[in-house]
């Protein structure tokens, strides 16, 4: 549905977006992120034909954004980060508005304004339709813009930081919507929730520096992980330092941390890198004849993959920007 090709984007003597190639499934949805400076907004936009972009193809449903730009908007609904909106107009006139702009014949407006308002939460439990959008929060001016990148019901869907203003209850209807999309629609969203975007995308690129840093999974990324294997085990059974000095007899185990709560150990225990020596642990306990009420290993979260590789990323990046210069 959306393939990019060797995308790049200079702006002056400042390289933003470094050739990057990527391709997005048809009813897929796919976590777009990277650091602020990243060139994530600058390749949204060209994608959207908001800028255009200094070398690369890019198609949208078999469509070029270059030469049929026209026809790559129909397909696309766009939501950026802060919605340009119109304080002085109410919601529903605004709504109206932006069908007439998309070609909607004039009976189906109404259906599908209430259709979009519905979904986006405008008409429900208090009617937001009649509110004029300069009164509106932050939240609220949210759901007007995706109420209006769906008006037309296009196959391709971006969107920029969705969840911005809107509260926890908010950011979880925003999640089941967008993940209620998949299929009907393709879509591919930026944002710095982590967390959201792990739980509502399918597939995931990292840029930095302007170049693709990683891709894949959620789960793919987060065993990409570098560093130590850590396993946490709950035990009652011994004095601190017997517990310490008998875990250390644990073979892969590097280090031991020791933490305690009444008569309960609490060990962190690092080992050799994707070493898992839960069951030498498990063996241990039943040794010691140790209570054991919890036993797991340490799994790297998207978090921690996203700082290593975008770290990693921005030092080649500099490291060849300096040779350049050189």
């Amino acid at each position: 549905m959306i393939d990019v090709k060797n995308l790049t984007k200079w702006y002056g003597r400042v390289l933003a977006v470094d050739g990057i190639s990527f391709h997005v499934e048809r009813g897929s949805i796919v976590g777009f992120l990277g650091p602020n400076g990243a060139g994530k907004s600058t390749t949204l936009k060209i994608l959207t034909c908001y800028l255009p972009a200094t070398g690369g193809k890019v198609t949208i449903a078999n469509h070029d954004i270059f030469t049929e730009s026209m026809e790559v908007r129909r397909m696309l609904g766009y939501m950026p980060e802060s919605v340009p909106l119109y304080p002085e107009m109410r919601v529903v006139e605004y709504l109206n508005f932006r069908a007439r702009l998309r070609d909607i014949p004039g009976s189906r407006r109404q259906a599908e304004i209430d259709r979009v308002a519905e979904r986006c939460w405008l008409s429900k439990p208090e009617n937001m339709l009649r509110r004029r959008l300069g009164e509106l929060s932050r939240g609220y001016k949210q759901r007007v813009g995706l109420a209006d990148v769906l008006l037309h019901n296009p196959p391709v869907l971006v969107l920029d930081e969705p969840t911005i203003g809107l509260d926890p209850a908010q950011i979880r209807s925003m999640r089941e919507l967008i993940q209620s999309l998949a299929g009907e629609h393709t879509v591919i969203l930026s944002s710095h929730i982590l967390a959201e975007v792990e739980q509502t995308c399918t597939h995931l690129i990292i840029i930095a520096g302007g170049r693709i840093a990683a891709t894949g999974t959620p789960g793919e990324l987060r065993d990409r992980v570098t560093g130590p294997s850590r396993i946490i085990a709950e035990v009652r059974g011994e004095d601190e330092q017997a517990t310490v000095q008998a875990a250390k007899t644990i073979r892969g185990a590097k280090e031991i941390q020791v933490s305690s709560q009444g008569n309960w150990r609490r060990l962190l225990i690092s080992s050799e890198q994707d070493a898992d020596i839960r069951g030498e642990v498990f063996k241990l306990a039943g040794q010691k004849g140790w209570q054991l009420r919890e036993l797991r290993r340490e799994i790297g979260s998207l978090e921690d993959f996203f700082v290593q590789i975008t770290y990693e990323q921005n030092l080649q990046a500099g490291l060849w920007k300096s040779a350049a210069r050189a």
